[in-house]
């Protein structure tokens, strides 16, 4: 075995005459390295960063702007648009050139014409504020109202106020009867006049019988416009000086309260306009 001569210690360099490097600061070699890894680490970082922020934003952009099927594109790029109406709705019999041979050949009238248009959205119905139509034309007509839910009763006056009350007696049917007119502040709409003169009117939300003070803020209270109940042949009487609430009976006392979905405001709110219970000069 070859003899191995063993180094001799550093930390007595006296003892053979070697002596210890000096010129460089022990560790550099290690400093070095670690300062290499370091910027290396960080350089790679910073590009997976910024390869992840490429493919993030490329996605939105090509969503948001879509080059158009008919848009002309870049010389050597191929494209299929959809064709414009005027191509796809050709009339039978029109004949179309053959790349190939320049050939023509009519169109058969039963082949399906390719169509880029979508179809167009359904009309949204009419709005519930129209016109009255369900109801009589406004005129000097004496005519009386008959609730839809509950059939036995009828506008009524009674002690200056409108109530809903069964009538019998040939003075309740006189009171239960109203002259419809055009509406005082609105032609279009009614007033339903009373024998005695005067006008049913609503004031702090009940309906009464009242005479015209010439105001006209008693034109517009007297005032309401028949809009088409959910019941055929019925009608219900929405205000003009407040919009959306309407005349509807409560604890038989007709009242002008806001508009509600529930089936039971709904039934409250429709009468029926039929002819005059009592007998009253034209």
């Amino acid at each position: 075995m070859p003899e191995q001569t063993p180094r001799p210690p550093q930390d007595h360099p006296w003892d053979t005459g070697w002596t210890p490097d000096t010129a460089r600061t022990p560790g550099t070699r290690r400093l070095w390295l670690a300062g290499v890894l370091a910027l290396a680490t960080v350089a790679a970082c910073a590009t997976a960063i910024s390869v992840t922020d490429r493919h993030r934003d490329r996605p939105e952009r090509t969503a948001a702007a879509p080059a158009p099927s008919d848009q002309v594109t870049e010389p050597g790029l191929i494209s299929f648009g959809s064709p414009s109406p005027s191509e796809a709705a050709s009339p039978a019999g029109e004949t179309d050139e053959k790349a190939a041979d320049g050939e023509r050949t009519p169109r058969t009238p039963d082949a399906p014409a390719h169509r880029s248009a979508t179809p167009s959205a359904p009309a949204a119905p009419s709005a519930p504020r129209t016109s009255p139509t369900a109801a009589p034309k406004p005129s000097a007509t004496w005519r009386s109202l008959r609730s839809v839910n509950q059939p036995d009763r009828f506008w009524h006056v009674t002690g200056g106020l409108v109530r809903l009350d069964p009538v019998g007696s040939a003075r309740d049917r006189a009171d239960a009867t109203f002259k419809l007119v055009k509406g005082l502040a609105d032609s279009s709409c009614y007033s339903f006049a009373t024998a005695g003169g005067g006008y049913l009117r609503h004031r702090d939300f009940v309906l009464r019988a009242e005479h015209d003070d010439g105001s006209a803020l008693f034109e517009k209270d007297a005032t309401f416009c028949a809009r088409p109940a959910e019941v055929s042949g019925a009608v219900v009487l929405e205000s003009v000086n407040f919009p959306g609430r309407f005349l509807r009976h409560r604890d038989f006392l007709l009242r002008l309260d806001p508009f509600r979905y529930g089936p039971l405001y709904r039934a409250d709110s429709a009468f029926r306009l039929v002819d005059g219970l009592g007998t009253r000069a034209p």
